[in-house]
Parts: structure tokens; sequence; C-alpha cells
């Protein structure tokens, strides 16, 4: 997970990157080139605008030495002893580097009594997350125990400490992330901790929703992502109100420069797409959000801005901060859990099934270029029109053919539908039809596209279908496939 730090706006990560640029930073272009700016260690947050996640660790072994059963005596004292201080020495780094805090128990669970303690302790204390280490086959029953105290628990086990018939029982338990490799550098603890961060965060998160009609505050249990809807109109009174300062004239060339080619966009229309940012920026500010959604097509219908918000939403996702189409709220889940789980934006996209080839197509006007990471290239864009309207300014992000996708939707608050596939090409329109951005997928499943499910999926460069099932497990969310 990626974090950078900025007093002046409390509570954000990466987003204070964006949302707290100065406009000497915005002219010398941190916000456009700050993929490294954007890549820093949650460490960098201050503790008091984030918070810690707080997390109890403790190791599960016998207290005599032991030869006779799993580990075996591959697994001797000093062995065993220098497992457990690499051990505590890796998951230091991680818990530092994404600012959580990871307490040990003083000595290992050696029996019951331990294992009571350490139960009623975390009850009374409800920390965000347990760690487990087992280390011999008899611990499994206790593993069982402290599972069911009720906190959500990352659970590791070492090849050679357990059967299938050892973790059955608890694997898919539900708060429960278990992992049974022999990955001795413990990246499955780490990303147990990922899910820790990304869960802490997204429960302080607050999205501005503007829409038609709605207004006031809402939860989204059992995802805990906070919403504040927001009058649509005050995003064209507040356009007016923007001047065509040096920095935003300095944030249009650098889009410029940085596209591929332009094709539709006038220097005018750049102009005013990033004004847009700069209103959507002042929108969070008022409301103390830290992302937008906008059900910008009424507007543009009325003519009452000269621009869709595409490119100000592309610049604000590639600098992980969540701004998504049409105030959709599966959308916005979606991508939050995108965003602070995985560190790189998804593309939201409408879904259209090509029936003569069984392949899926996806078609939207905003998209992130970070689509790998923030710390990684940027891909290949055009800037073009809004294809709907031809007004404005909107980014045709090229997915290279080959890149694995995951496809992922939280339709509702406690629901998941994932998937993967593979970019076959990309579209362009004209001739096609449809939205500027458009990549085509081959799916893995299901076998006939017709039956895909989901609207406003997001398609996520990577394989990360087990991680979102991980996530989903550990925090309640029923999970199925597209």
């Amino acid at each position: 997970m990626c974090h950078h730090c900025c007093d002046a706006y409390r509570g954000f990560s990466r987003r204070e990157v964006i949302m707290g640029l100065a406009a000497s930073s915005v002219a010398g272009g941190l916000l456009l080139r700050g993929g490294q700016a954007a890549a820093e260690t949650a460490a960098s947050q201050p503790a008091a605008a984030r918070g810690k996640p707080q997390v109890r660790a403790a190791f599960l072994r016998p207290r005599e030495a032991y030869w006779l059963g799993w580990p075996g005596t591959a697994w001797d004292k000093n062995v065993c002893k220098g497992f457990m201080d690499k051990s505590k020495e890796l998951i230091g780094k991680f818990a530092a580097g994404l600012d959580v805090d990871v307490q040990w128990s003083d000595e290992p669970l050696y029996d019951q009594a331990a294992v009571e303690r350490f139960i009623v302790q975390a009850k009374a204390d409800q920390p965000q997350g347990l760690i487990l280490l087992p280390l011999h086959f008899r611990n499994w029953p206790d593993v069982y125990k402290i599972a069911e105290a009720g906190v959500p628990t990352i659970i590791f086990a070492p090849l050679g400490v357990c059967f299938t018939g050892h973790i059955q029982k608890v694997a898919k338990q539900p708060g429960v992330y278990l992992a049974s490799c022999a990955d001795f550098e413990l990246a499955p603890v780490r990303f147990g901790l990922k899910m820790i961060r990304a869960n802490h965060d997204i429960r302080r998160t607050r999205i501005a929703v503007l829409a038609r009609k709605e207004s006031g505050d809402q939860v989204l249990e059992p995802f805990g992502l906070s919403v504040r809807h927001v009058p649509r109109n005050r995003f064209p009174a507040i356009f007016k109100t923007i001047e065509t300062t040096p920095e935003v004239r300095a944030m249009a060339e650098e889009y410029r420069k940085l596209a591929d080619k332009v094709v539709e966009p006038t220097e005018e229309d750049l102009i005013n797409a990033a004004k847009n940012y700069f209103v959507a920026k002042k929108i969070m500010e008022e409301n103390d959000c830290q992302g937008i959604t906008m059900d910008c097509l009424g507007l543009v219908t009325e003519r009452l801005v000269p621009t869709p918000p595409c490119m100000a939403w592309s610049m604000f996702l590639d600098h992980g901060v969540s701004a998504t189409c049409e105030a959709d709220l599966h959308a916005v889940m979606s991508q939050e859990l995108c965003l602070k789980l995985l560190g790189k934006p998804g593309f939201v996209q409408d879904p259209v099934p090509n029936t003569v080839d069984n392949t899926f197509i996806g078609a939207h006007c905003v998209c992130g270029t970070r689509i790998f990471g923030y710390d990684q290239p940027r891909a290949k864009f055009i800037l073009r029109s809004h294809a709907e309207s031809d007004i404005g300014v909107s980014l045709q992000v090229i997915w290279p053919p080959g890149t694995e996708v995951t496809v992922m939707e939280l339709t509702e608050p406690g629901k998941m539908i994932v998937g993967q596939g593979k970019v076959l090409r990309n579209f362009d329109t004209p001739p096609a039809g449809g939205c500027r951005t458009s990549v085509e997928l081959q799916l893995d499943a299901p076998s006939d596209v017709r039956d895909t499910k989901g609207f406003h999926q997001l398609f996520i460069a990577g394989k990360h279908m087990r991680d979102f099932q991980a996530y989903a497990q550990m925090y309640g969310i029923s999970v199925e496939h597209i």
C-alpha cells in the first residue's frame, strides 16, 4: 500500500499528493509526474492524521524441544528460534511500511493457559487484527479457538506444520486469512496486513456524491465507506469562479505533452478540463471528503459545464483518489477497495458482449493511466473529446494486449463478483461507437459471455482474483464469479 504525507489534510494517504498540492507544486509538475511521490510508504503519513490499525501477534509451539512429528528434526530448537527471529523482523518491516502497530506476545503461546489469556486480551482490546504463526501440528486446536474470538485473523503456516486436514476447519472461515506455503519471506503476512490497512482506511474515507436531488450522509455497511450527498449544481457554480491561472495552464500543458497525441480537444478544452480538477478539489475540501463521484451527463446535456470531468477524474485516479462516474455507489465502493488494497486504479466500464467471438468489451470515458501501479510507467493515452457529447477532454487509454486483467465489482456493500481475463485489443471510436477507452478481454469464465454478471465492473491490471476473495472472506463479503 502506497502513501504520502501532508499535514494540511487530515485522514488522507496518497491523497495528499494531489489534494494538498500548493500551486507551485502543480506548476512544477509534481501532480502529473508524481509517480514516485505517490508511491511513498505509509510510514510517512503521521499516525495522528490517519491512525494506526492495532494488531496482536503470537507464535504457537510446544514448550519442550521436539523431534518426532512435523516439522520434524529439520526444525530443531535453533532453526525454530531463527525462524521466529526472522519472522518478527520481517513483520516489523511490513508493519512500519504500512503504518500498522503490531505488538507481539511476550513469549510463544506454549499451553492452554497462555492461549486463553491471549483470547481474553483480544476480546477486551478488540484490535483490528491478529497474526498467528503455529509452529507444530499440535497447535492447530488452539488456532481454531483463537480464530473464533471475533477478530480478523491472519494465520501463516510455514511448510511443514500442517496437513490439509489441519487447516480445513479454519481456512474458509469468515474473518480468517490463512496462508499455508513455503514463502519464508512471509509475503502473505504482508498482504494480510495490507487488508487490515485497507479496511482501516476505507472506514475513514468519505466520498462526495454529486447527484440531482439527494443530500445527507450515509455509511455503506458492512463495507464501511461513508458517502456525503452534495447537490450536483454545486459543480457548475464553482466552475464559474475558477480563473485561468498559471497553475491551470500548467496542468493543461502538462497533459498535452504527456499524451501520445491530441485529436479533438482545443487549447480551451484543455484549460476547462484542468479547471474541473480545481472544482472537484474545492468540493472535496468543503465537504471533508477524500474522493468524488458525479452524475455529470445531466450537466452536459443542459450545457451547464463546457466539458465533462473525465480528464480531472483520470488525474485523481492516477494519485490514488477515488473519482468515479455517474454517482454509482457500486463503482465507488469497488474503486475504493482497488485503490486501497492494490495501490492502483481500476477502470470502471460499461460492459458489452461480443457474442460472435464470445469476448467481453468494456468502454468508458474515464480511465487512469497508472493502471500498473503508481511507481510504474503510465499506459499510453490519447486526448480525445467526451465520446457521447463530442465536447471537452477525455482520455483514450491503451491497454497493452496480453495484459492479465481482474474483473471485480461490489454489486452491493456485502456482495462481490469477480473474474479474470486477458486483453485482446483496443477499439477506436469511431469506427466503433461507445466510449473512448474501449478494451476487449478474453474471459476465463463464464463459458458464454452473455451470462456475465454485473455493470460498471472494474478492469484491474494483474491477477488479483484471489486477493479480492481473501479480503471478502476476512470482512464478511460474499463472493460469486462474474
